[in-house]
């Protein structure tokens, strides 16, 4: 298992997953005013990089950033955690919580019992 990114590595991740490969610039343009420094930005990338979860290609003095980790798998990784430390690893618990805590629409708890329904059907 990855050391886990911190908030801000994480925010920066983010921004990753959505350009898919950048260059400093084009990650520093994906945050709002005040932008962070240059070398905020390459602190969190070097640690990142050390933590295993971003690379890059070197184009002459230019480095091209892209992620390692899927968005998609780390995400399924930070939901483990947050089921394990909050719910007891109970998906039940966690569903319970979600559904009454989330301001759900009629509409939206229907696509999920659909959703639901969809699973139970494909374990069958």
């Amino acid at each position: 298992m990855k050391i886990k990114l911190s908030k801000t590595e994480e925010q920066l991740m983010r921004h990753l997953w959505d350009l898919d490969k950048a260059y400093m610039k084009d990650l520093i343009d994906q945050y709002d005013e005040p932008k962070p420094a240059n070398t905020t930005i390459a602190t969190l990338l070097k640690r990142m990089q050390e933590k295993g979860y971003v690379a890059y290609n070197a184009h002459g003095r230019n480095r091209e950033y892209y992620t390692l980790v899927d968005k998609s798998d780390y995400s399924k990784t930070e939901f483990q955690v947050l089921l394990k430390n909050f719910f007891g690893n109970s998906t039940g618990q966690f569903a319970s919580f979600f559904t009454r805590n989330s301001n759900m629409s009629q509409e939206e708890l229907e696509e999920l019992r659909h959703i639901i329904d969809q699973e139970i059907s494909k374990k069958k």
